[in-house]
Protein backbone atom coordinates (compact mmCIF):
# COMPACT_ATOMS: atom_id res chain seq x y z
CA UNK A 1 0.00 0.00 0.00
CA UNK A 2 1.36 3.48 -0.94
CA UNK A 3 1.64 6.85 1.89
CA UNK A 4 -0.91 9.50 1.84
CA UNK A 5 0.58 12.31 1.42
CA UNK A 6 -1.00 15.41 2.70
CA UNK A 7 -0.59 18.90 0.81
CA UNK A 8 0.36 21.92 3.19
CA UNK A 9 -3.63 22.38 3.76
CA UNK A 10 -4.22 18.92 5.25
CA UNK A 11 -5.85 17.43 2.16
CA UNK A 12 -4.76 14.51 0.71
CA UNK A 13 -1.54 15.28 -2.17
CA UNK A 14 -1.56 14.22 -5.38
CA UNK A 15 0.30 10.60 -5.42
CA UNK A 16 3.70 10.40 -6.53
CA UNK A 17 4.35 8.96 -10.06
CA UNK A 18 4.40 5.00 -10.07
CA UNK A 19 6.21 3.02 -12.72
CA UNK A 20 3.57 3.25 -14.96
CA UNK A 21 4.19 6.87 -14.93
CA UNK A 22 7.39 6.70 -15.72
CA UNK A 23 6.57 4.38 -18.72
CA UNK A 24 4.66 6.70 -20.27
CA UNK A 25 2.12 9.17 -18.60
CA UNK A 26 3.38 12.59 -18.23
CA UNK A 27 3.29 14.92 -15.33
CA UNK A 28 -0.63 15.32 -14.80
CA UNK A 29 -0.93 11.33 -14.62
CA UNK A 30 -2.59 11.30 -17.97
CA UNK A 31 -1.73 8.40 -20.08
CA UNK A 32 0.42 8.99 -23.18
CA UNK A 33 0.12 7.03 -26.18
CA UNK A 34 2.74 4.30 -26.30
CA UNK A 35 4.05 1.41 -28.15
CA UNK A 36 6.65 -1.16 -27.68
CA UNK A 37 8.48 -3.51 -30.35
CA UNK A 38 11.69 -5.99 -29.47
CA UNK A 39 13.72 -5.71 -32.54
CA UNK A 40 16.69 -8.18 -33.31
CA UNK A 41 18.85 -5.03 -33.49
CA UNK A 42 22.23 -4.23 -31.67
CA UNK A 43 20.49 -0.94 -29.48
CA UNK A 44 23.32 1.16 -31.30
CA UNK A 45 22.07 -0.22 -34.29
CA UNK A 46 18.24 0.58 -34.13
CA UNK A 47 18.93 3.95 -32.23
CA UNK A 48 20.80 5.02 -35.58
CA UNK A 49 17.68 3.73 -37.87
CA UNK A 50 15.00 4.93 -35.73
CA UNK A 51 16.45 8.55 -34.68
CA UNK A 52 17.12 9.17 -38.66
CA UNK A 53 13.57 11.28 -38.99
CA UNK A 54 13.69 10.44 -43.28
CA UNK A 55 13.75 6.91 -42.25
CA UNK A 56 10.05 7.75 -40.28
CA UNK A 57 8.23 8.55 -43.82
CA UNK A 58 8.51 4.38 -44.36
CA UNK A 59 6.43 4.17 -41.23
CA UNK A 60 3.80 6.25 -40.84
CA UNK A 61 1.35 6.77 -43.75
CA UNK A 62 0.49 9.98 -45.85
CA UNK A 63 3.91 11.68 -44.13
CA UNK A 64 6.59 13.36 -45.64
CA UNK A 65 9.64 15.06 -43.75
CA UNK A 66 12.32 17.70 -43.76
CA UNK A 67 15.11 16.56 -41.70
CA UNK A 68 19.18 16.20 -41.85
CA UNK A 69 20.88 12.91 -41.86
CA UNK A 70 21.89 13.47 -37.69
CA UNK A 71 19.97 15.96 -35.97
CA UNK A 72 21.71 17.52 -33.04
CA UNK A 73 19.73 18.72 -29.77
CA UNK A 74 18.56 22.16 -30.97
CA UNK A 75 17.71 20.98 -34.44
CA UNK A 76 14.71 21.72 -35.83
CA UNK A 77 12.67 19.91 -38.23
CA UNK A 78 9.31 19.47 -39.89
CA UNK A 79 6.76 16.57 -40.55
CA UNK A 80 3.75 17.16 -42.81
CA UNK A 81 1.13 14.70 -43.10
CA UNK A 82 -1.95 14.55 -45.08
CA UNK A 83 -4.01 13.10 -47.91
CA UNK A 84 -1.19 14.11 -50.19
CA UNK A 85 1.01 15.58 -48.93
CA UNK A 86 3.84 12.60 -49.80
CA UNK A 87 3.52 14.53 -53.04
CA UNK A 88 3.79 17.95 -51.70
CA UNK A 89 0.00 19.21 -50.85
CA UNK A 90 -0.12 21.10 -47.67
CA UNK A 91 -1.40 18.70 -44.91
CA UNK A 92 -0.67 18.87 -41.20
CA UNK A 93 2.45 20.53 -40.13
CA UNK A 94 4.15 19.50 -37.25
CA UNK A 95 7.47 20.90 -36.50
CA UNK A 96 10.03 19.61 -33.99
CA UNK A 97 12.88 20.37 -32.58
CA UNK A 98 15.52 17.90 -30.42
CA UNK A 99 15.40 18.56 -26.84
CA UNK A 100 17.54 15.13 -25.52
CA UNK A 101 19.36 12.87 -27.59
CA UNK A 102 21.26 10.12 -25.38
CA UNK A 103 22.41 6.94 -27.44
CA UNK A 104 21.83 3.60 -25.84
CA UNK A 105 24.93 1.77 -24.90
CA UNK A 106 24.90 -2.30 -24.59
CA UNK A 107 27.23 -3.14 -22.13
CA UNK A 108 28.53 -7.09 -22.68
CA UNK A 109 28.81 -7.43 -18.59
CA UNK A 110 25.20 -5.79 -17.80
CA UNK A 111 22.14 -4.28 -18.54
CA UNK A 112 23.84 -1.31 -20.53
CA UNK A 113 22.31 1.80 -20.71
CA UNK A 114 19.08 2.89 -22.62
CA UNK A 115 19.10 5.87 -25.12
CA UNK A 116 16.43 8.58 -24.83
CA UNK A 117 15.21 10.74 -27.58
CA UNK A 118 12.92 13.60 -26.99
CA UNK A 119 11.28 16.00 -29.37
CA UNK A 120 9.64 18.85 -28.88
CA UNK A 121 6.30 19.29 -30.87
CA UNK A 122 6.22 23.35 -31.95
CA UNK A 123 3.06 23.42 -33.69
CA UNK A 124 1.42 25.47 -35.28
CA UNK A 125 -1.09 22.94 -34.55
CA UNK A 126 0.48 20.04 -32.69
CA UNK A 127 2.14 20.59 -29.24
CA UNK A 128 3.67 18.58 -27.01
CA UNK A 129 6.55 15.88 -27.04
CA UNK A 130 7.24 12.66 -28.71
CA UNK A 131 9.72 10.54 -27.29
CA UNK A 132 12.29 7.27 -28.56
CA UNK A 133 13.28 5.14 -26.48
CA UNK A 134 15.89 2.05 -27.40
CA UNK A 135 16.63 -0.08 -24.42
CA UNK A 136 19.27 -2.82 -24.67
CA UNK A 137 18.21 -6.75 -23.97
CA UNK A 138 21.46 -8.42 -25.19
CA UNK A 139 23.92 -8.12 -27.87
CA UNK A 140 21.83 -7.83 -30.69
CA UNK A 141 18.52 -7.54 -29.46
CA UNK A 142 16.76 -4.82 -28.11
CA UNK A 143 13.36 -2.95 -26.78
CA UNK A 144 12.22 0.47 -29.04
CA UNK A 145 9.50 2.45 -27.25
CA UNK A 146 7.66 5.27 -28.54
CA UNK A 147 5.76 8.13 -26.73
CA UNK A 148 3.75 10.47 -27.84
CA UNK A 149 2.38 13.24 -25.92
CA UNK A 150 0.29 15.57 -27.86
CA UNK A 151 -2.57 18.04 -27.82
CA UNK A 152 -3.91 20.73 -30.10
CA UNK A 153 -2.73 24.22 -29.48
CA UNK A 154 -5.79 26.52 -28.35
CA UNK A 155 -7.84 24.42 -27.05
CA UNK A 156 -7.05 22.79 -23.45
CA UNK A 157 -4.67 19.62 -23.21
CA UNK A 158 -7.42 18.14 -20.92
CA UNK A 159 -9.84 17.95 -24.09
CA UNK A 160 -7.40 17.51 -27.31
CA UNK A 161 -5.53 14.59 -25.54
CA UNK A 162 -7.41 12.14 -24.68
CA UNK A 163 -8.97 12.32 -28.20
CA UNK A 164 -5.97 12.38 -30.33
CA UNK A 165 -4.15 9.72 -27.45
CA UNK A 166 -5.95 6.60 -29.47
CA UNK A 167 -4.88 7.92 -33.32
CA UNK A 168 -1.25 8.29 -31.55
CA UNK A 169 -1.01 4.81 -30.42
CA UNK A 170 -2.55 3.49 -33.39
CA UNK A 171 0.03 5.41 -35.24
CA UNK A 172 3.11 4.52 -33.21
CA UNK A 173 2.03 1.08 -32.91
CA UNK A 174 1.97 0.67 -36.95
CA UNK A 175 5.11 2.19 -37.34
CA UNK A 176 7.30 0.04 -34.69
CA UNK A 177 5.39 -2.87 -36.62
CA UNK A 178 7.03 -1.54 -39.79
CA UNK A 179 9.94 -1.26 -38.40
CA UNK A 180 9.92 -4.96 -37.08
CA UNK A 181 8.74 -5.95 -40.41
CA UNK A 182 11.61 -4.05 -42.36
CA UNK A 183 14.48 -5.39 -40.09
CA UNK A 184 13.46 -8.81 -40.33
CA UNK A 185 12.08 -8.91 -43.64
CA UNK A 186 8.47 -10.38 -42.33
Amino acid sequence: MRPVLMSRRGAPAAPAPTAHAAAGDDASGAPAAVAHRVLPLRAEDAWVLLTDMRNHVRWIPLTRMDAAPSLPVGAVFTAVSGPFATRGAPGVVDRMEVVRSVPPHTDENGPGTVGTAVYAKLGPLLLGTAELRVRPLGPDTCEATWVERVHLRGLPAAWTAPVLRPVLRAMVTFALHRVHTEVTGR
